[in-house]
């Protein structure tokens, strides 16, 4: 999967790695009980996670709710390894918007035995993206909003001013655990307001007013 940057020159690599934070705003982690969180908490999402989010995506059937959670994606252009975060600025290519699916159900099973949780999150399919913003339109990361509509009503509405790791600082201490390459994404935590998705749901994502996408869930896969 290759991700085109809008107005911009095509980024031509291919999707690697997703890098996850989970928890990364309080009223998120309160919605679903969870304590909040000292530091990141990381996880990640295999290259086959990544889908287009347009025109349409298909949901896991037979396992249970498959939740939302929309979060701005930062697409890496650079290497980085144990990176500052002048480095980091300038290795972010692109800003965009993606979809963490969450087999729900599954996650809180393996959630109460102990376990992994990888295959509530990381599944084929799990990461649905939009295209890309060039990320030298952005002038200040602490000021970003993003919007998730469902079927005419507002599901999920937040502002990175709100997150408890903030984008470029966050990015920088992914950087000191996992080397991050060319096409890899990263994944900066929802807001509140996550649900269960269903086939032929329609969505409308936005971030600012650079980027609006209008999708559709497909039948389930």
């Amino acid at each position: 999967m290759f991700f085109p940057i809008l107005e911009g020159q095509p980024f031509n690599q291919p999707a690697g790695k997703i890098v996850c934070v989970g928890r990364n705003y309080a009223e998120h982690a309160r919605e679903l009980n969870n304590p909040i969180p000292s530091q990141p908490i990381l996880f990640i999402k295999p290259a086959d996670a990544a889908v287009a989010m347009a025109p349409s995506f298909s949901v896991p059937d037979g396992q249970g709710a498959v939740h939302h959670e929309l979060e701005i994606a930062v697409l890496i252009g650079q290497r980085l390894c144990q990176a500052t975060e002048h480095e980091v600025l300038a290795a972010m290519a692109g800003v965009g918007l993606g979809l963490d699916l969450t087999l729900r159900d599954v996650q809180d099973g393996l959630k109460a035995k102990g376990q992994p949780w990888e295959i509530a999150k990381a599944f084929d399919g799990a990461c649905p993206l939009s295209d890309f913003v060039d990320a030298s339109t952005v002038d200040n990361w602490q000021q970003l909003s993003l919007t998730l509509v469902r079927n005419g009503r507002i599901q999920q509405q937040g502002n990175s001013a709100d997150m408890l790791f903030p984008i470029v600082p966050l990015i920088a201490h992914m950087s000191r655990i996992f080397t991050l390459n060319p096409g890899d994404i990263i994944m900066t935590g929802t807001p509140a307001g996550v649900g269960p998705l269903l086939p032929g749901d329609e969505l409308e994502a936005s971030l600012q007013d650079w980027l609006t996408v209008r999708c559709r869930v497909g039948d389930a896969g």
